[in-house]
């Protein structure tokens, strides 16, 4: 099978060390990939956001599926123009991955299919903000209807704060804020079955202790000890089958990567949001786990026969994941500094611990930074413990001047484990 993978992140790493560890995989393409993706696939150039541009590069390659990463290539119907050109991909239409493109859309489908969801408002205009952030109080959650990078949310207690952010958006949906742990749910699916991945629980906030501003991610870890043994199954029957089979309903049928963030209150489940990709990072920790090669499986969600795959297989192991970003993250990131350390954790930690690329690229011979996030230092262990030792061990052999990283990620669920 020819693979061609669409983005440059360390989620797009991920997936690619997946594929090229797949013995169905015969050619790896990644467009624009980066330095770290270079050692596993052959990067192409191409504009990521442009359907046709994309198509035609399948076409030339003979692919025999494309995998698009990121969300604003989804959005922007780049699957849509694959698939027109007769060629497998993964990934939802334009239409679909709207329900990670617009939040009062996703809140749409919920109501629609019946999803445990915090209550919320839709609000254009600054007497509606008002409005809403009165009824609901604080801390508020203040949410850009678009796509944000990851950045959209806003979580306080500043009044000040929430109003804003919600006057800087075009639409914003302010919602409840809803209390306990949060979980993200992968979930793979051809439009009618759907395959749940592993849980894993990821660390938005820059700083230890969950101080600091939001972010696109600093670290992750998977399985989560603490959790109910039912809750994946629970997920599947309450959120994300009758989401797939509201979105068939509407004549948007979803293929390809459903992400539920969840939020475990003490009423139940409740999905915080819907994407329409793999969540960077915590693929990083899925996909370390999982045993089952990935290109057949998401290649039956491409062609509709998901339902024909046995069982996913997983490793008993923990996976832990952390981020160091650049300096400045995540504000305007400094870009350019020279990475060391990459070869020492080549030769000393491998197989267990090993380093995704994010924002990185080559400038001659050296890798430099070239993003906020900038590598992911990957680990797996018999339990979280040993998978944590091993990540941090591996990432203080990395050397990036003026980068920052969080230490405590995975600690409390390892001490409690």
């Amino acid at each position: 099978m020819k693979v061609l993978v669409i983005g440059g992140g360390a989620r797009e790493h991920a997936l690619c060390r997946s594929l090229s560890l797949d013995p169905a995989v015969t050619a790896l393409h990644c467009a624009p990939g980066n330095a770290g993706i270079a050692e596993v696939a052959e990067l192409r150039q191409v504009d990521a956001l442009d359907g046709a541009a994309v198509a035609a590069l399948a076409t030339e390659l003979d692919a025999d599926l494309v995998v698009v990463g990121p969300e604003a290539p989804l959005v922007a119907g780049v699957a849509d123009a694959v698939r027109a050109a007769g060629i497998p991909v993964f990934g939802p239409s334009g239409e679909a991955a709207q329900i990670e493109g617009s939040k009062a859309f996703a809140k749409d489908v919920m109501a629609g299919a019946g999803v445990p969801t915090a209550r919320s408002y839709v609000c254009t205009t600054p007497a509606e903000v008002e409005e809403a952030l009165d009824a609901f109080g604080a801390p508020y959650v203040v949410k850009d209807d678009g796509l944000a990078a990851g950045k959209g949310v806003v979580v306080t207690g500043d009044l000040d704060a929430a109003r804003a952010h919600a006057n800087a958006c075009e639409r914003v949906v302010i919602e409840e804020f809803l209390d306990g742990p949060e979980v993200s749910l992968f979930a793979i699916t051809d439009g009618e079955t759907v395959l749940p991945l592993q849980p894993a629980q990821d660390f938005k906030r820059a700083l230890d202790g969950d101080e600091g501003p939001n972010t696109g991610g600093m670290g992750a870890y998977s399985p989560l000890p603490w959790a109910d043994a039912k809750l994946v199954d629970e997920v599947l029957e309450t959120v994300l089958q009758p989401t797939v089979d509201e979105m068939r309903r509407r004549g948007t049928p979803f293929s390809g990567l459903l992400y539920a963030g969840l939020a475990i209150t003490g009423r139940g489940v409740r999905v915080i949001e819907f994407n329409a990709r793999f969540g960077d990072p915590e693929t990083q920790v899925v996909l370390a786990r999982l045993k089952t090669p990935l290109a057949g499986v998401l290649f039956a969600a491409a062609n509709g026969t998901l339902a024909d795959l046995p069982p996913l297989r997983w490793s008993d192991d923990a996976a832990v994941t952390v981020v160091i970003a650049s300096h400045n993250y995540p504000g305007t990131p400094r870009t350019g500094d020279p990475i060391t350390g990459l070869d020492a954790v080549a030769a000393e930690d491998a197989p267990h611990a090993y380093v995704l690329h994010a924002g990185t690229r080559h400038d001659g011979d050296a890798v430099v930074s070239a993003g906020g996030r900038v590598l992911s230092v990957t680990a797996a262990g018999a339990d979280l413990t040993e998978a944590r030792d091993r990540a941090y061990r591996a990432l203080a052999r990395v050397r990036l001047d003026g980068s920052q990283h969080r230490t405590d990620i995975a600690a409390k669920a390892a001490s409690e484990a």
